[in-house]
């Protein structure tokens, strides 16, 4: 039958790519360069694997950009050499894992497994709601976290000391010269005008006697 199978008329049930085969002789259509044109970066091996942001070299974008000012305060936002980690746990989440009177500290924290390890400071937020009474012993609290704790009938206990950012000082303008003393300076003294005297009339010349 015409459609027996047989290894004559055996091939696969989807049509196969032939694989570029390179550097085997001129004849082959890819050989002496192999694709990789004449010399250049792209032509030796492993150039194709770069990092990103290379640009072959030349000064990158990122270098080139303009730099905001403050990535080395500590008053900033933890950038540069004063970037900070800490687990962050919601106020949602106490809710749903401690009954009412419980002491939440980040031993038990980690024991219920909102945070992985001690290592880095846990900072309590206020997403969500609460509504049992807990007594949270943690590193930091954002302010509405400590609004619902305590609105709740709980506590919170600082295991570090809030942070309270320096006061930048401010330059001050100097004072503006007052019109009103320019003014005075400007103006005539009258009172030595008055008390100036006045010059004295001059007299006839005497009459001669020859006359």
């Amino acid at each position: 039958m015409a459609g027996d199978l047989n290894l004559s008329n055996l091939k696969p049930a989807q049509a196969r790519k032939a694989r570029k085969r390179v550097g085997r002789g001129l004849g082959s259509g890819k050989g002496r360069y192999s694709g990789r044109g004449i010399k250049g970066q792209k032509s030796r091996a492993g150039s194709h694997y770069m990092r990103a942001g290379f640009e072959g070299g030349q000064m990158p974008a990122y270098m080139r950009m303009g730099k905001q000012r403050g990535s080395t305060s500590k008053d900033a936002m933890p950038i540069g050499p004063f970037r900070t980690h800490n687990w962050s746990v919601n106020v949602r989440d106490l809710q749903s894992k401690f009954k009412a009177g419980t002491d939440v500290t980040p031993e038990l924290l980690k024991e219920v497994g909102l945070i992985r390890n001690l290592r880095s400071d846990v900072k309590v937020l206020g997403h969500g709601d609460l509504a049992v009474k807990l007594s949270v012993s943690a590193h930091a609290f954002s302010k509405s976290a400590v609004e619902k704790i305590e609105a709740a009938g709980g506590s919170v206990t600082w295991l570090k000391p809030p942070h309270v950012p320096k006061k930048r000082r401010h330059k001050k303008a100097a004072p503006a010269p007052s019109t009103e003393g320019a003014a005075e300076a400007d103006a005539p003294d009258e009172s030595a005008a008055e008390t100036e005297p006045e010059p004295a009339a001059e007299e006839p010349a005497e009459e001669s006697e020859e006359s």
